[in-house]
């Protein structure tokens, strides 16, 4: 892929959170055709299917034919629901989607790292891995994928670096949900591992549907809210922001 000049800024086109469903098709068209006028590249932070289907999958790759601009992604939860998120990665692959998952990506000088994530809990009401094997299995899963993302910013070696995400790694952006679900949206593991990485100029995730938009890490990475159904500044369903 073509660089652009490593030290100009580069605009970020982000949203989560698209669903998509053969019943809605050309749902996206126009929002990915004006980010494409808008922004360098397109972050997709998971949940792109309601039930993780091949045919969801192809409804969002013929809207990101009006796309022309490089798209990368993450999947989410709703992507692994029907048993095959390869099979819905395989397809929006064929549409010239790259999956921050399986690789990192370098656009404009900027490097780009993600993962799905997982839950757990923020701060000092995470959980822990004791108890029930069941319950080590669920923490273990989200240590995993702070692992996963660790390694992939490791491989990046570039003065700028966004992360992409579906879950949230800060409780401030999924405030407006009921504090009860806060556990199954997110974990600050995946906060500790990027507050390691002085290059981190932002991080998008989606899955908090009435979360707030914008919040912070504890070292001031600004991490952003991008699900579809977030107000964002100018009124847009994604986010744009330069870094």
């Amino acid at each position: 892929m073509t660089d652009q000049t490593a030290s100009a800024p580069l605009r970020v086109a982000a949203i989560g959170d698209v669903h998509a469903a053969p019943s809605h098709r050309g749902q996206w068209k126009e929002a990915f055709a004006q980010a494409s006028g808008e922004a360098d590249v397109l972050c997709l932070c998971g949940d792109l299917t309601n039930i993780g289907t091949a045919a969801e999958a192809e409804a969002l790759a013929e809207d990101l034919r009006a796309c022309s601009i490089p798209v990368l992604a993450v999947l989410g939860n709703h992507d692994h629901q029907g048993g095959h998120p390869d099979a819905v990665q395989a397809v929006l692959a064929q549409a010239g989607v790259r999956f921050l998952e399986n690789e990192t990506v370098q656009i404009g000088g900027v490097g780009f790292a993600g993962v799905k994530g997982f839950g757990g809990g923020f701060d000092g009401k995470m959980l822990d891995a004791f108890g029930e094997a069941a319950i080590k299995q669920f923490v273990q899963e989200a240590i995993d994928e702070a692992l996963r993302l660790e390694h992939a910013l490791k491989m990046l070696d570039t003065d700028r670096i966004v992360v992409v995400l579906h879950y949230a790694p800060i409780c401030e952006t999924v405030v407006g949900e009921p504090e009860a679900i806060f556990p199954f949206l997110g974990s600050s593991r995946l906060a500790e591992t990027i507050d390691r990485f002085e290059t981190i100029r932002a991080v998008f995730h989606g899955h908090a549907h009435r979360g707030t938009y914008g919040g912070q890490t504890r070292r001031g990475i600004p991490v952003y809210n991008v699900a579809a159904q977030i107000e964002k500044p100018g009124g847009r369903p994604y986010a744009l922001v330069e870094v």
